[in-house]
């Protein structure tokens, strides 16, 4: 299975790409329909990262003016056999819901029996071409500039500042990252992955579709750590540029808050609703750039 693993931080995450998306960030105007996405829908034209990962759950934001799609979904990483699962826990409306705690297997062979480690993963796809007509050279990946944007904090509302436990970077133009490259005609699992930062700068200047699958474990250190046993609200913003300018962009939320059980609720009889809505409390989802 293609995963990103904490050997390639330090390539997405230099300080110096930061800065700059940070500013792009800043200073771009959006797109018309920058902010409409339908949730729960296949990505074009396959998955292909991994082995047996279905299509199917992303909350998409696709635009035929710029050719762009942008997929963000979230599923189960590690089942009672810390086994990934084709279970995605949708709710319909770009949010995922998943139980707290780390994996009752141990998670992770690298990093086994982590507090950081999540059951669940985010899965993001970003095709810059994704209406290609398979006669003509579509636009590589590297023709545009991106910026996801991850929230590690469980408690407060997604609205970044500095010190937050917050990360801003372009998961495209670095150095070298694992992702499955492909295109619109790569079949599924079929993504190809690059054997080094030559290889992989070839790739995304070739090809339209890119796609991974990241576990928030990647992503803790002493700066910005994670705890899978917190329970919490997590968002995953993911937005594409073109010349500094947002063409597209969709955003998920993760909610790992502990719901009450169904005897429960009947114990609070007319109360009911209030407890079911204070269980499920998400933080204020940030206004997407529309």
């Amino acid at each position: 299975m293609l995963c990103f693993t904490k050997k390639y931080l330090s390539c997405l995450l230099r300080v110096d790409r930061l800065a700059m998306v940070v500013a792009v960030v800043a200073l771009a105007a959006p797109s018309s329909d920058a902010g409409v996405y339908p949730f729960d829908q296949n990505v074009t034209s396959n998955v292909i990262m991994g082995s047996g990962v279905t299509n199917g759950a992303f909350t998409v934001n696709r635009s035929s003016a710029d050719r762009i799609e942008l997929g963000l979904r979230a599923k189960v990483r590690f089942n009672a056999s810390n086994q990934p699962e084709n279970t995605f826990n949708s709710n319909g409306d770009g949010t995922y819901t998943f139980e707290p705690g780390q994996p009752a297997g141990g998670g992770f062979s690298f990093e086994p029996n982590s507090s950081s480690t999540a059951k669940w993963n985010f899965e993001w796809s970003i095709n810059s071409d994704f209406e290609g007509d398979g006669v003509t050279s579509p636009r590589s990946l590297s023709a545009l500039t991106y910026l996801l944007e991850i929230d590690l904090d469980p408690a407060t509302d997604f609205n970044p500042m500095p010190g937050d436990n917050y990360l801003a970077f372009d998961p495209i133009n670095t150095s070298y990252a694992d992702h499955a490259i492909g295109d619109n005609g790569t079949g599924p699992g079929a993504g190809v992955k690059a054997a080094d930062a030559t290889a992989y700068g070839d790739l995304i200047a070739s090809n339209n579709l890119a796609q991974n699958s990241w576990n928030l474990e990647f992503f803790n250190d002493a700066s910005h750590p994670f705890d899978a046993n917190v329970p919490g609200v997590f968002d995953i913003i993911l937005t594409a540029f073109d010349n500094g300018a947002v063409i597209a962009q969709t955003q998920i939320q993760i909610n790992t808050n502990a719901v009450p059980e169904p005897a429960s609720l009947l114990a609070f009889g007319g109360l009911g609703l209030c407890v079911c809505t204070m269980g499920l409390r998400r933080k204020r989802r940030r206004t997407l750039r529309a």
